[in-house]
């Protein structure tokens, strides 16, 4: 009986389909004005740079977060690795 509403749900999942508005709102600002003043030759490097504005914060997180966390480690290793090649 939970294969039969498990299988029920995954296909109503499959076959439902809902309208939705994934857009930040820079890049939807840019796509509905069509233009920022200096024509529209401009529109798809505005979206680029929005795009990677966007993107560029996670990688930040994903580099920094680890160095805080785990910064003593790291400089009890650098400690650990000079003492090594001093000798």
């Amino acid at each position: 009986m939970k294969r039969i509403l498990f299988l029920l749900l995954i296909v109503g999942l499959i076959f439902v389909s809902v309208d939705a508005d994934a857009q930040c709102a820079m890049c939807k600002a840019v796509a509905e004005t069509g233009s920022d003043g200096e024509g529209q030759e401009n529109i798809g490097e505005q979206l680029n740079a929005g795009i990677l504005f966007l993107m560029a914060f996670p990688y930040l997180f994903i580099l920094v977060l680890p160095l805080i966390f785990f910064r003593k480690q790291i400089s009890a290793f650098v400690k650990e690795f000079r003492g090594i090649h001093k000798a």
